[in-house]
């Protein structure tokens, strides 16, 4: 199996007047990539930050943190470029945003990021399963997206469960409500990105939130391996 256990702290639940320094602090603290959330109050009704902020970002952390960009926004093909060129590593559009996902799948490539797909919790698995084979990761998204604090949606996992089932190397990211009380759910049904925001940055001890999701993520993925 190609993929592993990654924890990507939602940055937005961050202090957002000292980002830069939340972000060292996530990667000190453990995480494998940093979840960097774009909201542009048409496609969601938040509105967060562009590119220049991920400019910014990047020359403030330097180039080993692994930038995963949420993009929550209605025209993803206008930021593609402007995000790869500020220091994107990856870039995770809705399917819902776009009617033409294979055109920008190839752009995203081209651009030299990492193409990341996500689905609403209104949205089918299906609809998603024909670009599968195209893309990086799988986001399977266990909140409305637009806020944080949300309730975990546990009837996103047989999402999970089927794109695990269909495409068993593919990175399947789930991201909403995601702590300790969750994570063994995600776990089993076979993502193996997490994102969360408030359990691990809102805690006292990221570190040990951090390392505990990956743990269970590891287990499951190995018992996952003997099981075949």
């Amino acid at each position: 199996m190609a993929y592993s256990a990654k924890i990507g702290p939602s940055i937005l639940s961050s202090d957002l007047s000292c980002l830069g320094s939340e972000c060292v602090r996530m990667m000190e603290c453990g995480a494998d990539y940093l979840h960097l959330d774009v909201m542009d109050g048409h496609f969601v009704p938040n509105l967060t930050f562009g590119h220049p902020m991920v400019e910014c970002l990047r020359k403030s952390v330097g180039q080993d943190p692994f930038f995963d960009m949420h993009m929550m926004v209605s025209r993803p093909e206008q930021w593609v470029k402007p995000m790869a060129a500020a220091g994107a590593n990856q870039y995770t559009f809705h399917i819902e945003s776009t009617t033409n996902p294979g055109n920008l799948i190839k752009e995203i490539k081209e651009s030299g990021m990492k193409v990341g797909l996500a689905i609403k919790p209104g949205t089918t698995v299906e609809e998603l399963a024909p670009w599968a084979n195209q893309i990086d990761m799988a986001l399977v998204m266990t909140v409305e997206p637009g806020f944080g604090g949300q309730k975990f949606m546990e009837d996103m996992m047989p999402k999970v469960s089927w794109l695990r089932s269909q495409f068993p190397s593919l990175d399947i990211e789930v991201d909403g409500g995601v702590g300790p009380d969750t994570i063994h759910k995600c776990a089993e049904a076979g993502a193996n990105m997490i994102v969360s925001g408030s359990a691990v940055i809102g805690s006292d001890d990221p570190r040990s939130v951090i390392s505990l999701l990956r743990t269970v993520v590891a287990e499951a993925i190995q018992k996952r391996s003997l099981d075949r």
